[in-house]
């Protein structure tokens, strides 16, 4: 059952990079224990003093490895790297078809992959219109189900009416 004011996040949990990270420490922690096992044993039962330093560098080269893949999966975050990602555009599209587009500006923006398919946004949107709230840009943001968090500053300047001049006289 969902409290008032807390949102779920639903995307499937085998795409989240930090469960992945771990998952992966866990093999290749797992790999080096048996790789120190073996070469324990080898030296042991025929004297193969060698095999500890290369299943060491074995073990160094696949831990070298899972690194380099890490560091590139988490670089697109880290870095953000995200905003070639056609979600970037319809992000900017759905901003420009609010009410009192004319006077609509998304001032800033970025967008962070927190998953294999799913986002996270932080945007700035300055308009005129006062009835137009975070909750209602959030509502308008919903069509995109890759979307999963967005935070969204608010700040409203003011329009002028129709005929009004907008500086003092």
């Amino acid at each position: 059952m969902s409290q008032p004011g807390i949102h779920q996040h639903e995307f499937h949990r085998q795409n989240d990079l930090a469960e992945r990270g771990t998952r992966a420490a866990m093999w290749i922690t797992l790999a080096t224990v048996v790789l120190a096992i073996v070469a324990l044993l080898g030296g042991w039962i025929w004297g193969w003093v060698w095999l500890d330093p290369v299943m060491g560098m074995v073990g160094a080269v696949l831990v070298a490895i899972w690194a380099k893949g890490l560091i590139v999966e988490t670089s697109r975050v880290l870095l953000d790297r995200e905003m070639d990602h056609p979600v970037v555009e319809e992000i900017r599209e759905v901003i420009g078809t609010l009410p009192g587009t004319g006077q609509t500006r998304l001032t800033d923006l970025h967008v962070w992959r927190v998953a294999h398919d799913a986002y996270a946004c932080a945007m700035t949107v300055v308009f005129g219109d006062r009835m137009l709230t975070a909750a209602g840009i959030r509502s308008a943001l919903s069509i995109h189900a890759e979307l999963v968090h967005c935070t969204i500053e608010v700040h409203h300047h003011d329009v002028p009416a129709a005929g009004e001049n907008a500086a003092p006289a």
